[in-house]
């Protein structure tokens, strides 16, 4: 039986399906030293492909999570428009008192620091040396205000390295102002 390897599209496939006297017959042709191997081109694009759409389906999942809060705290803010508009790594929801009642895994990747650490503390556990009183008087005077805004913060991660945080927070609001949720993400 005489194989055409350029009309081959899956080689790998093929050889697979063989049985060992089949491929002891076809070896002769696949070593043929005037065909060159090509790399695999196509898993690089089907692993981009791949990262891009497990990145789409968490943030699905973490949209989802924050609008079961929506739900049982009776928020009425517009959340779908808010994660439309918001590019995020970290996403933190917290209390009227600053308490963090939920992060994503991207706030675990980004800081350090683990989901369980995190919660019912306040983020003033992300600051440090090199946080400076200026961000920190912005922050504080904003959610006084119960307004939402955007603030450029250094903090610190786990392992002490300072990072530039790009702040946005919204006030989540039933009757009130309730809660507050902060899309966060790492800039420079």
């Amino acid at each position: 039986m005489k194989y055409d390897l350029n009309e081959m599209k899956c080689l790998d496939v093929y050889l697979s399906d063989l049985t060992k006297e089949e491929l002891h017959t076809v070896e002769p042709q696949i070593q043929n030293p005037k065909i060159r191997p090509m790399p695999l081109l196509s898993w690089d694009l089907y692993m981009d492909g791949y990262s891009h759409q497990m990145a789409a389906a968490i943030k699905r999942l973490e949209r989802d999570k924050v609008l079961g809060f929506a739900e049982k705290f009776s928020w009425k803010n517009d959340l779908n428009l808010a994660f439309s508009e918001n590019d995020y790594e970290a996403l933190v929801i917290t209390d009227l008192n600053q308490n963090i009642i939920w992060v994503n895994e991207g706030f675990s990747t980004m800081t350090g620091y683990s989901k369980k650490f995190a919660v019912n503390k306040t983020p003033k556990f992300l600051q440090g040396k090199e946080t400076l009183e200026g961000s920190k008087n912005r922050i504080r005077e904003k959610i006084l205000l119960q307004v939402p805004f955007k603030e450029l913060i250094i903090n610190h991660k786990k392992n002490g390295t300072a990072y530039i945080c790009e702040v946005k927070i919204i006030p989540l609001i039933s009757d009130r102002t309730t809660h507050f949720i902060a899309f966060e993400k790492e800039v420079i």
